[in-house]
């Protein structure tokens, strides 16, 4: 992949938002690549609204025309700043990054006339996926049993909060839908912070005694009550190189691998060899992306960690209210003829 090349001639942006199942407008930008007659898409899933709207305002404003490969490509894109102004968050460089980088994949494969498993040599399976969700405040278990009422075998990653209750555990333990709990441990200022509380880790995860535990508060409350638990730890939020899944406090068994937060092709395929070397599992992770992005993670999932428990549900699942008419999991192998693109 690394001398693929690709010709840039321009770059034009397109703004997308949508009310989320997680409370909260999300806004993306679609970034398209323009070159050789063929157009190539990526999706820059920064969280903080505010920065795309000044992105989208200033326009890319970057001298990407040129010939690249994609490895001089992505060197390329790293002496600039994709920021018009600094961004909310500094992990948002990641995610713009990434959003440039499939794009121009992207392109690459369409104006080579290949697609992304051709070139790396691998076959797409179905992907098997989760929805990931909160119950809101007060929590309520409706928003899973609607969605249960409309597709029964789907599975679910939930985000708990002080706020749940025993009753309401106890009726998400006998649905037999929940795959994994996020705890969010490593958040901090958004909408979605969870501070460490024993109380709720102590009713949770001997609740949900199968359930990938995923980004816990490790302190001296809370870690006497997971050390049995360690087994089913998988990490997310902390992961942006190999160097923070080999810093973390236990080796895992399973880390959650978002492409975007990685912040480029060649970190992402080094942590896939470095995992698969290790015998450590992976599953998707999704960002709430509302445009081309989400295929693309779909894409991965279904060369890389096809049997997992993926957050990559199709969008529908993630917008407010329950959608008739998805596809229930697992999805089939949807890759487009040629480029970096699904469905």
């Amino acid at each position: 992949m690394a001398d693929l090349p690709v010709q840039i001639d321009s770059c034009t942006l397109e703004g997308l938002q949508a009310d989320v199942s997680s409370a909260f407008q999300r806004k993306s930008t679609v970034i398209h690549l323009h070159g050789a007659g063929e157009e190539g898409v990526g999706e820059d899933v920064t969280y903080d609204g505010v920065d795309h709207e000044i992105l989208q305002e200033h326009g890319p404003g970057l001298e990407l025309a040129g010939s690249f490969t994609m490895a001089s490509f992505a060197e390329h894109l790293a002496a600039h700043d994709l920021f018009p102004r600094p961004p909310q968050r500094e992990v948002s460089a990641n995610y713009r990054t990434w959003a440039y980088e499939s794009a121009a994949l992207d392109l690459a494969l369409r104006q080579a006339r290949s697609a992304l498993h051709e070139v790396l040599g691998r076959e797409p399976e179905p992907v098997r996926f989760v929805v990931s969700m909160r119950l809101g405040e007060p929590p309520s278990v409706d928003p899973v049993r609607r969605r249960l009422a409309l597709y029964p075998g789907l599975r679910f990653k939930l985000d708990p909060t002080s706020s749940w209750d025993e009753p309401l555990i106890a009726e998400l333990r006998d649905s037999g839908a929940v795959e994994a709990v996020d705890f969010k441990a490593f958040y901090t200022g958004t909408i979605v912070d969870q501070p460490a509380d024993p109380v709720l880790y102590r009713r949770v995860v001997e609740a949900f005694a199968d359930a990938w535990i995923e980004d816990p508060a490790l302190t001296p409350e809370t870690e006497p009550l997971l050390a049995p638990h360690r087994e089913r730890f998988s990490w997310d939020a902390p992961i942006h190189s190999i160097a923070d899944i080999q810093s973390l406090p236990y080796p895992p068994r399973m880390v959650n691998i978002k492409p975007s937060r990685l912040g480029g092709l060649r970190n992402l395929l080094d942590a896939y060899d470095f995992c698969q070397r290790q015998a450590i599992g992976n599953y998707g992770g999704g960002q709430f992306e509302l445009g081309v992005g989400r295929g693309q993670i779909q894409y991965l999932a279904s060369l890389f960690h096809p049997d997992a428990p993926n957050d990559v549900a199709p969008t529908g699942f993630n917008l407010a209210g329950a959608q008739p008419g998805l596809p229930s999991s697992p999805l089939p192998p949807a890759p487009a003829e040629v480029g970096f693109r699904w469905g």
